[in-house]
């Protein structure tokens, strides 16, 4: 049994999958899998979620709805439940520390997976970890149920071959509409809402658009307010880690609250609604701010982040079996945690997007 699972209130621990567990994409590398010039394609339908997300604020769209978007294509390329499975299992690949540190979390407090990724991926991600997968949101897909023809299909290799060959969208810094853009990426856009909200919807393949719900931006913050009442606790009480877009409402959510809210090498989206700039290639960094959340909640965690060195950890009882895996893990370099200030929010910005790359990969890290 979890720890403190059956008290009142208890504390509560949730993270994000791809980025503060796993090096995946695994959306983006299923489409640079299956689909032509996978890779820019994903790329560029990524960017276009950031524009609808963050610029536009399209009603009814969340960060991380890439992952319905991009289903029509996957179909039309060949994917089926099957082939999304097999390439999820073969594929999993974990920060180090991962293990340990889901397993240290939930001897510690109840202990939950919030991601953006299809169920095939965390199905498979649970079995290498032991996570128990019942204790996940995820995106739910079934696209075997979907039946498109052969017309169809290539009406959509058509449009995806379109669209791999666009130039990728730049977003100005600041931007408050499309209209900042340049010329060319307000063009872009413009096709793009063409192909998603009006070529699509006509398709049967279109269906997927509507019927499909990832779990990411909204649906991640809904998801903490499910935990949190099914557990009888209060927002206060959840230590959330994130690391992109797709995390930005439950970040702001938990520390608006009074959580602890942390980005593990996360983006900037991630970054300006944290509590907490995580840094490191080990996830052991978790593991020592989830212990402290769990003896002294947000205050205790602060104080340990304020000193947070070797000697600093000794000093707050991080817990000696812990210390030893940080000193074996970090023996030539202690990992960054800083607090966010408003004075040090812009530079953690630069560092973190830096750092995630060394991690994640180019391709990988510059996704929103």
């Amino acid at each position: 049994m979890q720890a403190e699972a059956s008290q009142k209130n208890p504390r509560i621990f949730v993270t994000d999958c791809e980025g503060p567990i796993s090096k995946n994409d695994n959306a983006f590398e299923l489409t640079s899998s299956l689909v032509p010039d996978g890779d820019s394609f994903f790329s560029l339908i990524s960017k276009y979620d950031d524009v609808l997300a963050d610029v536009v604020r399209k009603p009814g769209y969340k960060a991380g709805d890439t992952l319905r978007l991009i289903l029509p294509f996957l179909k039309a390329f060949g994917a089926t439940d099957k082939k999304i499975t097999d390439f999820s299992s073969r594929n999993v690949l974990l920060v180090p520390g991962a293990k340990y540190t889901l397993t240290f979390a939930r001897k510690l407090m109840p202990s939950f997976i919030v991601s953006t990724s299809y169920e095939h991926y965390i199905s498979a991600l649970c079995t290498v970890t032991g996570f128990p997968f019942e204790t996940c949101y995820c995106t739910r897909l079934n696209i075997d149920k979907y039946s498109i023809d052969e017309e169809e299909t290539e009406r959509l290799k058509e449009l995806q071959k379109e669209m791999a060959a666009l130039s990728m969208i730049e977003i100005p810094k600041n931007a408050d509409s499309v209209n900042d853009f340049s010329r060319r990426d307000q063009e872009t856009v413009r096709r793009l809402d063409e192909i998603f909200w009006q070529t699509l919807p006509k398709l049967e393949s279109g269906r997927m658009l509507v019927e499909v719900n990832p779990v990411g931006g909204s649906e991640k913050a809904k998801a903490v307010q499910d935990i949190v009442e099914k557990l009888g606790c209060s927002l206060d009480r959840v230590m959330y880690v994130g690391d992109s877009i797709t995390d930005v409402p439950p970040l702001q959510l938990v520390r608006e609250n009074g959580g602890l809210s942390v980005s593990f090498n996360g983006n900037d989206y991630a970054v300006r609604e944290s509590d907490v700039v995580a840094l490191s290639g080990d996830t052991t960094v978790t593991s020592v701010l989830a212990e402290a959340f769990s003896r002294q909640g947000k205050e205790g965690a602060f104080r340990l982040v304020e000193e947070w060195s070797p000697s600093g950890l000794k000093k707050f009882c991080v817990s000696p079996s812990l210390r030893a895996h940080m000193s074996g893990v970090f023996a030539s370099g202690f990992p960054q945690v800083e607090r966010v200030t408003d004075g040090n929010v812009e530079r953690l910005k630069r560092e973190s997007s830096v750092f995630r790359k060394t991690v994640r990969g180019e391709a990988i890290g510059k996704l929103g």
